[in-house]
């Protein structure tokens, strides 16, 4: 059935839905959703708890402490040890939300809500913290970590497209208000990019460049973060580079879903950098000149001629509505 969809898709050109690759986005089901209105809820529970875990998952460097950041912003966390008494499971409550006439919690495991905030793959995305987590040096490591992602590989640049998405949650978080819904948003749909289907290996080159900026972002002071309408501008442009150096990597490898994540992506994050009172040039900046903006990326083996320059223009498709449900998603194994 899925084999005849994709060739409906084709032959009709309509929007082509995410194959069953384990990354496209889990949606909360109807009974999700009635509760939630019959709650007066802006949003289902699986919803919020998707928020509050990865943005957890993005700033924690040890297990302890994403279990620590989760009970912080006040859920409920359970914990599932194997027969040896070591960790390898958790699951999460959000405080009142209960079985309808019961008294039970709603438990969400990680996996179920969301393919890559399961334990195991959270604990794949740690790094050690950076001493010193230098805002100032955070703009340069993301570009430089652009021009790396643009040479990676088809395995490894899944652990840099990994990182910039926790760096996306990150400055999301920590954003001045004019822009943060922007960079929110942007995050949001960068999420399905962050997720490669098939062999990876999250240890890309540009990993802890993006890492390190995260940190950055985090621990610098409130004051020192926002730094003017100028300083968020800068950090917006370097965010769009790295974007599109995804975008053109995931086209390299055929990744048709993320390449579409990406690109919206890269749009909020242009339409936030409008928000600062200074538009995003449409030439690289002199800041910016040193680090190529037209590069090109390592294809999938024997899948064609390389892609097009992360600058060149791709065909836009609307994004698909509440009544196009993706095909991978679905309820999860309990871990």
């Amino acid at each position: 059935m899925h084999t005849a969809a994709r060739a409906f898709e084709t032959a009709w050109d309509l929007t082509p839905m995410s194959p069953l690759d384990r990354t496209a986005r889990r949606a909360p089901v109807t009974g999700e959703r009635e509760k939630a209105a019959r709650r007066g809820l802006p949003e289902a529970a699986r919803e919020s708890l998707q928020r509050t875990v990865r943005e957890a998952a993005a700033r924690a460097t040890t297990t302890n402490d994403f279990l620590t950041r989760l009970r912080d912003a006040g859920l409920r966390v359970r914990e599932h040890h194997d027969e040896n008494g070591a960790l390898d499971g958790y699951a999460v409550a959000l405080p009142g939300d209960r079985v309808d006439r019961g008294s039970r919690p709603v438990w969400f495991s990680g996996r179920t809500l969301a393919y890559d905030l399961s334990l195991p793959r959270i604990r794949e995305r740690f790094h050690p913290t950076v001493a010193p987590a230098d805002l100032a040096l955070a703009h340069t490591r993301i570009r430089e970590a652009a021009t790396l992602l643009a040479r990676a590989g088809r395995t490894e640049g899944a652990g840099d497209v990994a990182a910039l998405g926790d760096l996306l949650v990150v400055a999301a978080a920590t954003a001045p208000t004019a822009v943060r819904d922007q960079i929110r948003a942007a995050a949001a749909a960068f999420e399905q990019a962050s997720r490669t289907p098939g062999t990876r290996t999250l240890h890309g080159t540009a990993r802890a460049h993006f890492k390190a900026s995260a940190q950055a972002l985090e621990h610098a002071p409130q004051t020192a973060r926002g730094g003017g309408a100028p300083a968020v501008l800068n950090l917006l442009i370097a965010l769009v580079e790295a974007v599109e150096a995804a975008t053109a990597w995931h086209r390299a490898q055929h990744h048709h879903a993320q390449t579409r994540a990406a690109a919206q992506a890269a749009a909020l994050l242009r339409e936030a950098a409008t928000l600062t009172g200074a538009p995003p040039p449409d030439r690289p900046s002199r800041a910016s000149r040193s680090v190529p903006r037209t590069v090109r990326v390592t294809p999938a083996a024997g899948r064609g001629p390389a892609p097009p320059a992360a600058g060149a223009p791709t065909r836009q498709h609307p994004s698909p509505g509440p009544h196009h449900p993706q095909p991978g998603s679905g309820p999860g194994r309990p871990r």
